[in-house]
């Protein structure tokens, strides 16, 4: 396996652990507020979600989906969990074709940016992993405030150990 199929392999299992130990809490706690980053568990995990899915369609050339945050089904852990795994499924074959292209430096136009602007396949998907990463720390911070306990730190050996990877 190469570094790359472990980046998004970790990233992707990563935050769909974390979804999956939330199946337990009710909307109140899903939409308790809290002061950091996007304030609640369920509006981190859509921003999470959402973004490798505008990423991975931009990627792509594809035009950006709409949200489907008015979607209850979209919102709940279960939807949530089955967007995260096209997502990501999405941004693995899109990366695979970038790597087997050997165009990590390749640059496409951002059309959604104004002024349009041009970014590096590689810089963009190191970029959506990071990004992840980021706010799935700030989502264990707010699934410990809520009393979880024995949630996972989140590291790629960690992953190798229980994911098989």
């Amino acid at each position: 396996m190469d570094l790359l199929d472990r980046l998004l392999g970790h990233d992707a299992w990563t935050t769909r652990q974390l979804l999956a130990r939330c199946r337990g809490l009710d909307d109140a706690a899903l939409d308790r507020d809290f002061d950091l980053a996007h304030h609640t568990l369920r509006a981190t995990f859509l921003h999470i979600v959402w973004n490798m899915e505008a990423w991975s369609d931009l990627l792509a050339g594809l035009p950006i989906r709409p949200k489907p945050n008015a979607d209850p089904a979209a919102r709940s852990v279960d939807g949530l969990i089955a967007r995260l795994d096209a997502a990501g499924a999405q941004l693995a074959r899109v990366a695979k074709d970038v790597h087997d292209r050997g165009a990590w430096d390749a640059r496409w136009r951002d059309v959604p940016d104004d002024p349009k602007t041009e970014k590096s396949y590689g810089g963009t998907i190191a970029h959506v992993i990071t990004h992840s990463m980021h706010h799935r720390a700030q989502a264990l911070a707010m699934m410990k405030w809520l009393g979880l306990k024995d949630l996972p730190e989140g590291d790629v050996l960690s992953w190798e150990d229980q994911a098989g990877g």
